[in-house]
């Protein structure tokens, strides 16, 4: 099983959105465990406050040290150090999320995800625990919790036992570098648009072959830059 912590200010916004569909169906089936930690409920502050000025001056407030440690020491003290040992900060200055990434983070048992807010965090803390800084892409959020949500999903379906059929995660966009394929239900023609004649055939090889082809042609022209990666792993 995957044990996914979250480290937040915001644990409703997390798990009202990760315990739905298939993924509050693989928590309920035992295959991963999601939990939110509120940051706020760690802070030494009696009012509660997680956030002060930047040295320095600036724009906006800061998340101070402290109670982003004491949260993420809460979950060592419950599975271990050897356990939580990979915690992955939310900031756009990380390495770009990918397909390639979600299959080796599936792989272990626990990830702790830091979501900031404000103007970030304290850099102290993130010398002290963090160890991959991850992006979603070159934007800005106004928090990490959008991202964690995004990168537990796509590391979930990758878990033995989350996806009902086998081989879904395996035929997907970008399992093997390239797009995935058009795909067709019933009716066989709607809006005056047919369902193409290779997939009524019922020849499983030349299904297979013309779904290689389009999937092929689909990165060729939707996403040049994976094409050419593809191309180059073939050689």
């Amino acid at each position: 099983m995957l044990h996914f912590h979250i480290l937040t200010l915001f644990p409703e916004m997390v798990m009202q959105g990760l315990n739905t569909s298939i993924l509050g169906r693989a928590v309920k089936n035992g295959h991963i465990f999601i939990e939110a930690v509120n940051i706020r409920d760690y802070t030494l502050d009696k009012h509660g406050k997680v956030d002060d000025y930047p040295y320095g001056g600036g724009a906006g407030m800061l998340m101070q040290a402290q109670p982003v440690f004491d949260a993420y020491q809460s979950i060592v003290d419950r599975v271990g150090r050897e356990r939580a040992s990979r915690v992955i900060y939310l900031t756009p200055q990380g390495k770009t999320f990918c397909q390639e990434m979600a299959q080796e983070m599936a792989g272990e048992s626990d990830l702790i995800f830091l979501c900031g807010h404000y103007e970030g965090i304290d850099e102290r803390v993130l010398e002290e625990i963090v160890t991959d800084e991850v992006s979603i892409g070159d934007y800005v959020l106004t928090g990490g919790e959008l991202p964690a949500m995004v990168m537990a999903d796509a590391i979930a379906r990758l878990v033995p036992g989350v996806l009902h059929n086998g081989e879904s995660s395996q035929t997907e966009s970008f399992e093997d570098g390239l797009l995935e394929y058009p795909q067709y239900s019933r009716p066989e023609i709607w809006h005056e648009k047919r369902v193409p004649e290779i997939l009524l055939s019922g020849d499983h090889a030349k299904v297979d072959a013309w779904r290689r082809e389009q999937a092929l042609l689909r990165t060729k022209e939707r996403r040049p830059d994976l094409y050419e990666k593809y191309r180059e792993r073939q050689f």
